[in-house]
């Protein structure tokens, strides 16, 4: 009896070799996942899916180039990651700097860090809702930072913003993130 994992190792070899029943596979298999991640991106849910399948289109281009090292799941995830942001670069959406005076404040701020901190352990499935919130601005960098750990130079680099414009857009995301979880709980 075969267990998941070599299921998916004989799928991802007739994908290799151009099956579109293994494509359908793991389409269905890994759709709702890659629709979560590129929702972290774009709020929109048909964008969103549109997205999803522009990427499995990426994927199944690229299939070749998957050899086993780390998850499948994890070089899905990345596609699709890219996907997203691409999308959203595409669309041209805007980025908001702020002055270095302002960042330094910002970056002072321990009490926010800490309450933010303990917010997002308590609070997941309301912070999920909030980042949806988010300008995509803020949402594309808090999400690349926060949760696909890229640095901010590497934000920087891919988005074509400076790093500091990263750094207050991630600082901007956590505040209204606080802000508008601290007015969810008063009420």
């Amino acid at each position: 009896m075969k267990n998941k994992s070599e299921d998916l190792k004989e799928y991802i070899t007739l994908c290799k070799k151009g099956d579109r029943r293994a494509q359908n596979w793991i389409f269905q298999r890994f759709f709702g996942k890659m629709t979560s991640v590129c929702r972290r991106y774009i709020s929109d849910n048909d964008e969103a899916q549109d997205v999803v399948q522009l990427g499995f289109i990426k994927v199944f281009k690229n299939i070749g180039k998957y050899h086993g090292d780390g998850s499948f799941e994890g070089w899905v995830r990345r596609i699709m990651s890219n996907s997203a942001i691409d999308h959203i670069r595409q669309n041209k959406k805007i980025f908001v700097s702020i002055d270095a005076s302002e960042y330094d404040w910002l970056a002072q701020q321990e009490n926010e860090e800490a309450i933010w901190n303990t917010t997002l352990l308590n609070e997941t499935e309301r912070v999920m809702t909030e980042i949806q919130n988010l300008s995509p601005a803020y949402r594309l960098v808090f999400n690349m930072y926060v949760i696909e750990d890229y640095s901010h130079n590497e934000i920087a680099e891919i988005l074509g913003i400076s790093v500091g414009t990263s750094k207050s857009n991630l600082s901007k995301a956590k505040r209204n993130l606080l802000r508008n979880l601290v007015k969810l709980k008063e009420y």
